[in-house]
């Protein structure tokens, strides 16, 4: 208070009185009206807010005017009645404040704010109820003050207490940072005016002289603090920071170039592993955990990493959390919730221990959350570490989206590689032969069948033109079909071994097409026939010996009919004959050759025999003298000779008797065919 005086710092001191007296309750009101955000009525008109401050200018205005300029001589009671409004103005907006604070207090749902709120109404209602009642209302009805009015002022105190209970308790706000701010500002103008003071006072201890600066000084002076005061100031609260950091301020100061950082990291166990790191190393949060989106439309959030005991496997859908965050970041505290978030996503969160959710957005999209809890003493985190957390948040996301493209391509790249094994192994595993050919009939493709059908290996072939491997009569037919139709096909051509012969194929021309229609080459298939035209050969031959066989049981019915006759004729001349008749002997010749003929006539027809076969013992010394007296006559005339080593004893076996005599049948004509200049087939019977 003023001493009436009124020297130079008396009115100093009156006019800060006065001005302080007239703001407070404008800024009080203001501050209830903005507080924890713009009421609904206030928020599209702004400048609702100016008209506060109205009746206080009014009243600093009258100051002025009157004790200031002079321009108005107003009497003792007048001064006393303008005091006692401006009392009146100040309880007047305090309650008002007040009505405010209870109407957030009675329409919030946020919990914290709750809490906040309860200690701010309550404190402002016990501190200005009393001072109003006891102390404005008897001195605006003109009551001399008394002391027990005097008294009732120091209700007053109560609303510092109880903001200061909420900063603290509640983190109303950002109490170590103000703390902090307040003091390097504090220090630096302390040092620019010890600065100032000691240049004075060193100067006039040198020239022994009372040393006025003048109005040049004072200008030179200024501008020095001005530009001495902004790096103090920032060194000052630097060594602050240090000092109430201590070993987490080397972090801080390198975090967000760690954040810079983070895009270059593309493997995303790795980024989050040092993200976390840095983190824990950094904020004093003891949990922490990273969500990244399941789904395109940002709704469901798996659990990637977390600090701290957290479930193995955890999914929240955290769309209402991303509403509630916009731009900036959401709060959780015990037991609130949010519109949009179901009871059992919010169970979860309180599980995990977290309240702070900043979301990673990338093009409007929250592709991850960085969710951090409280410190381990419950208290909240200051918003210089939620700015610093939401600045790292930017890097993060590009740092997401980097590391969830790169995982794409790798995932598109392994896709392709196993698509293109696949591929090879498809042409791999292919019997028959493929090649690719380039516009410019260069070979581009060589599987395995080709080089076990040609001989020449994929390394010699692969770049090569056609034509030099292959020889020029296929080069000229595939020209010849080049143009004509883009599909056709060379049969029985015969490709050139080295060393062995040739070997006979079917070859297929097919166009290659890429996806949009363009043609890129030619593919040709070769389809090794040697074996199977070799077996359509035997199969020839067999339908041969099977017509032939047929024609056979034909002609051996009738050849059985004259050879009966013959042999009962000759049979009946041999009875006209003596013994000592020559002529009985020649007769006894004719029967015997009728009836070898009969018996090689009776093997014709066993062996053309056909039917689904019939077992019965079988006589293998039998069956095998049958077949070969129908291949006597073949392996005569071959210089075959026959030697029969057959054993006696042989018992008979159970068996089909004409499928076995074909089995010996092809097993001698085999033998035959082995020796085409002539031999001895021995066959013996153990």
């Amino acid at each position: 208070s003023y001493t009436g005086r009124f020297n130079t710092f008396d009115w100093a001191i009156y006019w800060i009185d006065a001005v302080a007296l007239l703001l407070q309750p404008a800024l009080f009101l203001h501050f209830a009206l903005a507080f924890p955000e713009p009421k609904p009525w206030f928020r599209k008109r702004p400048w609702i807010f100016a008209a506060l401050y109205f009746s206080a200018a009014g009243l600093l205005t009258y100051h002025v005017l009157v004790r200031g300029a002079g321009f108005v001589s107003p009497s003792l009671e007048v001064l006393e009645n303008i005091d006692r409004i401006e009392l009146a103005h100040v309880a007047l907006l305090f309650l008002l404040a007040a009505c405010v604070f209870e109407y957030t207090y009675r329409t919030t749902r946020e919990p914290t704010l709750v809490q906040q709120l309860k200690w701010v109404t309550r404190g402002t209602w016990l501190a200005i109820l009393p001072f109003t009642a006891f102390y404005v209302l008897p001195l605006f009805l003109d009551e001399p003050p008394s002391d027990w009015m005097k008294l009732s002022t120091l209700s007053l105190i109560f609303i510092p207490l109880t903001f200061g209970y909420a900063i603290v308790r509640y983190r109303l706000m950002d109490v170590d940072l103000i703390f902090r701010r307040g003091v390097a500002y504090t220090l630096a103008t302390a040092v620019v005016a010890a600065l100032y003071f000691g240049v004075a006072v060193t100067v006039a201890e040198l020239f022994h002289t009372n040393l006025s600066f003048g109005t040049g000084g004072v200008v030179i002076a200024i501008i020095i603090a001005a530009v001495l005061f902004p790096p103090l100031k920032d060194w000052t609260e630097m060594q602050l920071e240090r000092l109430f950091y201590r070993e987490r301020f080397d972090y801080r100061q390198t975090l967000e170039e760690f954040a810079r950082e983070l895009a270059s990291e593309i493997d995303l166990d790795r980024l989050l592993g040092q993200l976390l790191d840095r983190l824990s190393a950094t904020l004093p949060a003891h949990r922490m955990a990273v969500f990244l989106a399941e789904d395109e439309e940002g709704e469901s959030f798996r659990l990637a990493r977390g600090l701290g005991a957290f479930p193995a496997e955890i999914q929240l859908n955290l769309s209402a959390v991303a509403k509630a965050a916009g731009n900036g970041y959401a709060f959780l505290d015990t037991g609130q919730t949010l519109d949009g978030l179901s009871g059992q996503d919010r169970a979860k969160i309180e599980t995990l221990g977290l309240h702070y959710f900043i979301p990673c957005r990338v093009q409007n999209r929250a592709i991850g959350f960085l969710g951090l809890s409280k410190t381990r003493e419950g208290n909240f985190l200051n918003s210089e570490d939620i700015e610093l957390v939401q600045t790292l948040a930017n890097y993060l996301s590009v740092a997401l989206e980097n590391a969830r493209l790169y995982r794409d391509l790798e995932n598109k790249a392994e896709q392709v590689a196993r698509l293109k094994d696949f591929s090879e192994n498809i042409l791999e595993s292919s019997s028959v032969g493929l090649v690719a050919l380039s516009l410019e009939d260069r070979i581009e493709s060589w599987n395995s069948s080709m080089e076990r059908l040609t001989g020449i290996s994929r390394s010699r072939a692969l770049n090569q033109p056609l034509g030099s491997i292959f020889p020029s009569d296929f080069v000229a037919a595939m020209a010849a079909r080049r143009d004509p139709v883009p599909t056709s096909s060379i049969y029985k051509f015969e490709i050139p071994r080295p060393g062995q012969p040739p070997a006979l194929t079917n070859i297929s021309f097919a166009p290659l097409i890429s996806k949009d229609g363009a043609p890129i080459g030619r593919l040709l298939v070769f389809d090794d026939i040697t074996e199977r035209v070799q077996l359509e050969q035997q199969v020839l031959q067999t339908e041969k010996l099977t017509s032939l066989g047929l024609l056979a049981a034909g002609v051996a019915h009738e050849v059985n009919t004259p050879l009966a006759v013959i042999s009962n004729y000759a049979q009946m001349l041999a009875k006209q004959f003596g013994p000592e008749d020559k002529r009985s002997g020649l007769v006894e010749k004719i029967v015997q050759q009728t009836f070898r003929a009969s018996e090689i006539v009776s093997g014709l027809l066993n062996f053309s025999r056909t039917g689904t076969g019939e077992f019965d013992s079988v006589d293998l010394n039998q069956a095998l003298k049958e077949t070969l007296s129908l291949l006597e006559h073949q392996l005569n005339g071959q210089g075959i000779k026959v030697v029969e080593d057959l054993a006696a004893d042989l018992p008979p076996i159970y068996g089909d008797y004409g499928k076995l005599q074909q089995v010996f049948l092809n097993l001698v004509l085999n033998a035959r065919d082995a020796m085409p200049d002539g031999g001895t087939l021995t066959i013996r019977g153990d």
